[in-house]
């Protein structure tokens, strides 16, 4: 039987609820250390020789188990506090034509970050780039000068641990930008209100909006598909160049193949998505300072330069949005709050339908994160007939067919 109470991180990963941020070898250097499981995304391994259950403040930061607003937070809150706090809603672009174009909206989650760094109100960014030893996998690295946090513009849909080096924020010379999905925005608000040396030097959270992280597995398919030897990429792109930007590898030889936007997220990539990324009702960053996704309200055309959707959600975002745009690292206009469930329209029925398969999993005995100030409910009442038995019927079918009853780490293999 599984551990229900998640006491230990070994088992929120027994029970498929790791989100891989990594926060947890960041608190419990001396006995986590992340490794990637090839199907299933980055996960904490114990270190060599270390015995029993890693607890205390690894367990308290960690996302997987448990999310949470405190009491107040979404007082006043638009749309009920289903979307988080939310400040104000900007849509906006890296006034650096390259950026713009590289990056996969507007360019904005860069743009921002070196303005931070370059105007001296942060001394780095930390921020999640292709791997300098193999260009499939991602790294954690503290960029300090605008032309190597610009360099890491870019979705990477592949598994990463940027609270793994929390470690480079906490002892930087100031204070710093951290750049991450939602999970890992939570994760480090988290762990700063639990270590003081880190909340000293955390400047600014960026949430990217979130669907979830596909295994490292998947990458190699969508390579494989293009008729491409994994062995000889030396670059792959997910998206950029244009919005939305296309899946693009490269080997030594040039340009080898792509797919659109559509087919590599639709396909492969959406199907390949760790578990706990399908029971998580926080895609849009309601943790950060600073909320950075597609504004999908507009029609997609492939030749069209980016746009970003900004969600300021803290007041500390506020005032670093109004910066970069008086000082022109940005150009935009403030949108009518509307345009957010417009920008994202599937994401109040995916909220539902987590509400949904929570449930079922707790009907079943298993253990499950506890969501506590992220209203859910009635967005799953108010889905369809067909929706509230996909979310709970289909959730069953899908939790046999990934043996959930299991060890997540015993479905799999060993990590590589």
């Amino acid at each position: 039987m599984k551990d229900r109470s998640l006491s230990s991180i070994e088992a929120v990963v027994d029970a498929h609820l790791c989100t891989g941020c990594g926060v947890c070898a960041y608190l419990s250097p001396d006995t986590q250390a992340m490794s990637d499981v090839k199907h299933i995304g980055r996960r904490p391994l114990p270190i060599v020789g270390v015995t029993g259950p890693t607890t205390g403040a690894a367990v308290a930061a960690c996302p997987g188990r448990r999310l949470e607003h405190q009491p107040g937070a979404l007082e006043g809150a638009p749309f009920d506090g289903e979307w988080g706090p939310v400040l104000a809603l900007y849509e906006c672009w890296s006034t650096d034509p390259d950026v713009r174009h590289r990056g996969s909206s507007g360019g904005v989650v860069s743009a921002i970050s070196a303005h931070m760094v370059t105007s001296g109100a942060a001394v780095g960014a930390l921020q999640i780039q292709a791997s300098r030893e193999n260009p499939l996998r991602n790294e954690t690295v503290l960029n300090t000068t605008y032309e190597t946090i610009v360099a890491a513009a870019g979705s990477r849909y592949a598994p990463a641990s940027p609270c793994e080096r929390l470690d480079l924020v906490e002892h930087a010379a100031g204070p710093c930008v951290v750049v991450g999905k939602p999970c890992d925005i939570a994760a480090t608000r988290r762990a700063a209100e639990l270590r003081p040396a880190l909340a000293q030097k955390v400047g600014l959270t960026i949430g990217i909006f979130c669907a979830g992280t596909p295994s490292s597995a998947a990458t190699e398919k969508l390579i494989r598909d293009l008729d491409v030897d994994p062995a000889a990429v030396t670059q792959v792109d997910y998206r950029g160049e244009g919005w939305p930007g296309r899946f693009r590898v490269r080997t030594s030889e040039g340009p080898a193949g792509s797919f659109s936007y559509a087919e590599a997220w639709g396909g492969t990539l959406t199907k390949n998505r760790q578990w706990r990324c399908l029971i998580c009702p926080d895609h849009t960053g309601e943790f950060a300072d600073l909320a950075i996704g597609d504004p999908w309200y507009r029609e997609v055309t492939d030749d069209e330069p980016g746009r970003s959707l900004v969600v300021v959600r803290t007041e500390r975002g506020r005032e670093a949005l109004r910066a970069a745009l008086a000082d022109g690292a940005l150009a935009g206009e403030e949108l009518p709050l509307s345009r957010l469930p417009e920008s994202q329209p599937n994401l109040e029925s995916t909220r539902g339908a987590v509400w949904g398969r929570v449930l079922t999993m707790r009907l079943l005995g298993l253990p499950t994160p506890r969501f506590l100030n992220m209203p859910a409910f009635r967005l799953w009442w108010k889905l369809p007939l067909r929706g509230k038995l996909t979310s709970t019927a289909g959730t069953w079918r899908r939790m046999r067919a990934r043996g959930l009853w299991r060890s997540e780490l015993e479905t799999t293999g060993e990590p590589t």
